[in-house]
Parts: structure tokens; sequence; C-alpha cells
């Protein structure tokens, strides 16, 4: 059975959690780092809503992978913030949809 767009949006939404614990210990940044998860995730779990059972599109599976591998290497809470406006994004990219 073909991976769908649902199930890799759901995957870059629990490496945008990932991000977001990583990014914790920046206190003076915590309402910033709320609000990304907060706006992102909705993108992220709407586009899934909309998309479910759709097959994804060539490539889109290895993009997440890519993506996921790469929330889960990052161990900088300031880079973990810039990556939760950019994880996203690619995600979206990744599986077809327009990110804006």
């Amino acid at each position: 059975m073909a991976t769908t767009v649902d199930a890799l949006l759901r995957r870059a939404t629990d490496s945008l959690g990932v991000l977001a614990d990583t990014a914790t210990p920046v206190e003076d940044e915590w309402q910033y780092v709320r609000d990304l998860v907060t706006v992102w995730g909705g993108a992220l779990r709407a586009e899934a809503d909309a998309r479910a059972g759709h097959a994804a599109p060539a490539g889109a599976e290895a993009a997440i992978d890519r993506l996921a591998a790469e929330a889960a290497s990052i161990k900088d809470p300031h880079r973990a913030i810039d990556w939760l406006s950019t994880l996203p994004l690619v995600a979206l990219v990744a599986v077809g949809a327009d990110p804006r």
C-alpha cells in the first residue's frame, strides 16, 4: 500500500515536537517556540486532514524521512528554533502542498 500524505504529515508534526523539546532550554524564546508549534502544527494537521488517504507523491516519503532524521540530530536549542519554521515548509512542499 502506498504511503499517504496524512501519514507523512503526521510524522512531520511529530518531528516538530522533537524540535520544540530541543528548543525548551531557551527560556526567553518560550512563547515564540509555542507560537511556532501552534501555527505550524495546525497547518500540518489541517493539510493532513484535507488529504487523508491520498497517496503521497514520488519522493515524499524519502524527504520526510530525511527531515525527521535532521530534526532528531539537532541538539543546539537555537538551531532547533530555526528549524521550527523550516521543517513544516519543507514537509508541505514535499507532499505537493502550497505552504502559504
